[in-house]
């Protein structure tokens, strides 16, 4: 396993393109770490320098401490994996995992055993004698993986490499691979614009936009505190609601103003609230919108349905405020039409600000 550290990585293409901008990030050794972004965000880029692919524009990455920038992608002892399986098609299951092996000078029964230690890692057993055309989707991308792996690389790099699979694969893959993770301890980068499969699997994410990384923490701190509102928007599904407005002092109390709404600022704004920004920007999750056709309970916004989404579990309502949309998620119990009127609670507890100017998050003071 191994250490990967970037100092100040760019990337420039044909000297116009700057698809990575001086990133700076060390994935730990035995960490799952996912490059999570839209496309054209530079993840890709990243994982290709990372693995040789890719010359450097300026920086240095290291493996273990040592600059790797000069070593050709054979001596990095990385392994990876794409959305294509590179097998080979007249090969059998068994031959094309053992053929790394044996092109190394393994001997046959050590070739043997790692065969079929990760056969059975990764649910191939069944499948040994078949050739890749007798493979489904979600099969040959498991032998790809094995593939891969079984030479046990420093680091392994996969870049989208489920992405092409219908969802009770992915939904498979994404158990295969967080388990394959914590069985063998891989250092594992993984490359998604998927933010499903980067805050299932991965240990922490990295968020990366236009070249630059937004963010980099857990899934838990990635959802619960975004660092600007890119991330917030970005991360979250169904994704947060925005609302422009400005603090104002009324009565002693610091509220937040957006039109003609007004509700107070969270109790922890309270104290420096002549020290916010002018303009600021609030985010809140649909899952921590109340919504009710009761206009006598306290609200925070008023609106019409537009559009009403029942998924089973739970619904989804999308509410016109005149000068924006929100969502909110509610129980399937909860039923409306739509143009009827709703009132809006925001749970002051999940509220969050950003500078609307900077985008960067207004933070809670932390003990």
């Amino acid at each position: 396993m191994a250490t990967i550290t970037l100092e100040n990585v760019s990337k420039t293409y044909g000297n116009k393109v700057e698809a990575v901008r001086g990133i700076n990030f060390e994935v730990k050794d035995g960490e799952f770490i996912a490059l999570l972004g839209p496309s054209g965000c530079g993840k890709s880029s990243t994982m290709r320098m990372i693995a040789g692919l890719e010359d450097i524009t300026s920086g240095t990455i290291y493996f273990d401490g040592k600059p790797v920038n000069l070593l050709r992608p054979r001596d990095r002892k990385v392994a990876m994996a794409f959305e294509t399986y590179a097998l080979y098609p007249t090969l059998t299951v068994y031959e094309n995992l053992a053929f790394p092996l044996r092109s190394a000078g393994w001997d046959k029964e050590k070739v043997d055993a790692k065969v079929q230690e990760y056969a059975q890692l990764l649910e191939l057993t069944r499948l040994m004698d078949r050739v890749p055309s007798d493979l489904s989707g979600g099969q040959a991308q498991r032998v790809g993986l094995a593939r891969a792996l079984v030479r046990e690389p420093a680091c392994f790099l996969l870049d989208e490499p489920i992405s092409h699979l219908d969802t009770r694969q992915r939904h498979r893959m994404r158990q295969i691979i967080k388990r394959l993770h914590l069985e063998k301890g891989f250092t594992m980068i993984y490359v998604t614009h998927d933010q499903e499969e980067a805050m299932a699997m991965a240990d922490r994410v990295v968020v990366m936009h236009e070249g630059t990384i937004r963010q980099i923490g857990t899934p838990a701190e990635i959802y619960r505190d975004p660092a600007d509102n890119f991330v917030a928007g970005f991360v979250g599904e169904p994704p947060m609601n925005f609302l422009e407005g400005s603090p104002n002092l009324c009565d002693g109390q610091w509220m937040f103003r957006s039109g003609d709404r007004q509700f107070p600022l969270p109790e922890w704004m309270q104290a420096g609230g002549e020290k916010l920004p002018g303009n600021l920007t609030l985010g809140i999750r649909p899952f921590n919108v109340a919504v009710t056709t009761d206009s006598d309970i306290p609200y925070d916004a008023a609106g019409e349905v537009f559009v009403e989404e029942n998924l089973c579990d739970y619904s989804i309502v999308a509410v016109d405020m005149t000068d924006v949309r929100f969502q909110a998620v509610t129980p399937t119990s909860f039923t409306v039409q739509r143009h009827q009127p709703v009132y809006l609670k925001f749970d002051p507890v999940f509220m969050r600000f950003f500078d609307k100017e900077t985008g960067k998050a207004i933070s809670a003071p932390r003990d």
